[in-house]
């Protein structure tokens, strides 16, 4: 008997706080859209673009360094700009890191609400980006986590280990090889 209440009270609870966490907008990974093989693998073009996400539309083109070089001015804006892709989520594509063509510092770029997905390959590739840049304190414990599982380099780390980091949230990308 002690069991049977055991299991239908684990049961009760584990159903409540599922029902919390979709009542509440909580979305699990498994909620959220998942990549096709398509987008984990089609070739992108060195004539022509490979499109992601909503087209790229109207806001104003900002230049990758001079975002870097000035984050605050742009903050909470959408904007577009472009770079080179230096490396990817090799997982599922769902986050690039552009470095200015030719410049120094780099931003990571993440796909707004996890909705679309690059290919696994795009390190090298030319990318334009449309969408919100952000400035955001990251906790040391969240840097140490990044860097762990992402392979994430931060530029200025301050001393107690946490970082200002300058990120996007695209709503579109089109990447092209160089030429």
């Amino acid at each position: 008997m002690k069991k049977l209440f055991a299991v239908a009270l684990f049961s009760l609870l584990f159903s409540t706080a599922a029902f919390s966490q979709s009542k509440m907008g909580g979305m699990s990974m498994k909620d959220k859209p998942q990549p096709t093989e398509k987008d984990k693998t089609e070739a992108i073009p060195s004539k022509g673009v490979l499109k992601r996400g909503a087209p790229i539309g109207n806001s104003k083109k900002v230049s990758l360094a001079k975002l870097l070089t000035n984050p605050q001015k742009f903050a909470d804006r959408s904007v577009r700009t472009s770079g080179v892709i230096v490396r990817s989520c090799k997982a599922m594509g769902c986050w690039l890191e552009i470095t200015p063509m030719g410049g120094s510092g780099s931003v990571r770029v993440a796909t707004k609400d996890h909705a679309f997905f690059i290919p696994l390959n795009s390190a090298g590739a030319n990318a334009t980006v449309e969408g919100m840049l952000k400035v955001k304190n990251l906790s040391a414990a969240e840097v140490k986590h990044m860097m762990e599982d992402d392979g994430a380099k931060f530029d200025k780390v301050n001393a107690d280990g946490s970082v200002t980091e300058i990120s996007f949230e695209a709503t579109g990308v089109e990447l092209k090889r160089k030429n």
